[in-house]
């Protein structure tokens, strides 16, 4: 669910009048000093805070300095930043490896565009899983996990309630346009292989037939820019003349592979910049020594479910004038997440940067912009996409020129 680099955080060798817990309690302190990308921390003195902790707050117990950093946290008004203790860090980190045990669902905050502010919006439902099994689709609101409400939970409490023991029971209230349904799911090992592709050969005139070859990238693990080089390869061997990447409900993952996967598409230009409060921090490019399939004609298809590393993508492909863009705004989320492993196996998600596209634009809570509209029937499956291409009656078909003109 996060764009996340991990690290170590290192504490300073503390003062001998601190405890245990005080010293645990500090290196999460200075880790969000070092970090974080708002340097007012949300309008209040950090300083002045650590000082007041430490003589206020109870730390005699773990539990209890967990309960004080999630409050320092808490401070900054940050949803996205938050505390995981041990086995939530663990969890985390197993997904960016390519498994997970839940129901196969990405969710975010509702926005102005989805008409509720109550529950929490699926952005994404993973094709197989138990919630996409079930009819869960992007757009749902999740209002109750196990008879707990969402209106006020956050995303990463919801998404830890959703994990759990492979076979464990779930049960979840979901509003589907006017329709609210009571789900009685069982959690399952979900395998992240982030790759679907297959070739689409599209009926033409002699021996003219446009031969495209579809990936369909459903999230940025430590396996994802392999696994697309690996499709192009195999698509090139069967004589592809044009590539169709579709980043549909694709949440987003690891912040590196999405640079790595645009490298491969591009010969040159910038992929994405760094900023934080005080503008442009870092600059992210190719000169094209990575590139793979910089030539032949490419469309991308992108929704409301296409976030975090995916808008980094598509956006890059959109700006450098790479590739032409299908479907619906995206998601919009803008900022990137570092993920620091604390001395006693916990960890912390913090905001560390915000981004822009190559053509400067922030994309925060506004999503990147299509260059056109899909027809509302088109599929989002390999199958489907092929014969949206090959039944020129179809209410979803597109020809190549249409796919690839700009």
């Amino acid at each position: 669910m996060l764009v996340t680099s991990t690290t170590i955080a290192l504490s300073e060798t503390p003062s001998l009048a601190l405890s245990e817990e005080n010293r645990l309690f500090l290196e999460a302190w200075r880790t969000i000093d070092r970090a974080y990308v708002d340097k007012t921390f949300n309008g209040q003195s950090w300083f002045r805070y650590r000082e007041n902790a430490l003589r206020n707050e109870p730390m005699n117990t773990r539990e209890e300095t967990y309960m004080a950093i999630r409050k320092m946290l808490a401070t900054l008004d940050d949803p996205f930043t938050r505390f995981l203790e041990p086995e939530k860090f663990n969890s985390l980190r197993s997904g960016t490896q390519g498994a997970l045990t839940g129901v196969g669902l990405s969710i975010g905050y509702p926005t102005a565009s989805d008409g509720s502010s109550a529950g929490l919006v699926v952005i994404s439902s993973m094709p197989g899983g138990p919630a996409n099994r079930a009819g869960i689709l992007s757009g749902d609101v999740i209002l109750a996990i196990d008879d707990t409400s969402t209106e006020s939970m956050g995303i990463y409490d919801a998404a830890e309630r959703l994990q759990g023991p492979e076979g464990s029971p779930v049960e979840l209230t979901v509003r589907s346009g006017a329709e609210i349904r009571h789900l009685a799911l069982t959690r399952e090992k979900v395998s992240l292989n982030p790759v679907k592709s297959r070739l689409c050969v599209v009926p033409g005139p002699g021996k003219s037939s446009p031969r495209i070859g579809y990936i369909k990238l459903t999230s940025f693990n430590q396996n994802a820019s392999g696994a697309v080089r690996e499709a192009i390869d195999t698509l090139r061997s069967n004589s592809v003349n044009a590539f169709v990447l579709d980043l549909r409900d694709n949440s987003g993952g690891l912040f590196p592979e999405g640079i790595e996967i645009a490298k491969i598409w591009l010969d040159k230009g910038v992929i994405v910049y760094i900023c934080d409060s005080r503008g442009v921090r870092d600059i992210y490019d190719t000169d094209g020594t990575d590139a793979l399939a910089a030539s032949e004609p490419l469309a991308v298809l992108v929704n409301k479910g296409t976030a975090s590393a995916s808008e980094i993508l598509a956006g890059a492909l959109k700006d450098n004038k790479r590739a032409v863009l299908f479907g619906e705004p995206t998601y919009g989320k803008g900022k990137i997440q570092s993920v620091f492993q604390l001395s006693d196996g916990s960890g912390l998600a913090v905001t560390v940067a915000r981004y822009e596209t190559p053509a400067h634009t922030d994309i925060d809570k506004v999503g990147v912009i299509p260059d056109h509209p899909l027809p509302k029937t088109f599929p989002k499956d390999e199958d489907g996409f092929c014969g949206c291409l090959q039944d020129s009656a179809s209410t979803c078909n597109m020809n190549g020129g249409q796919l690839f003109a700009r």
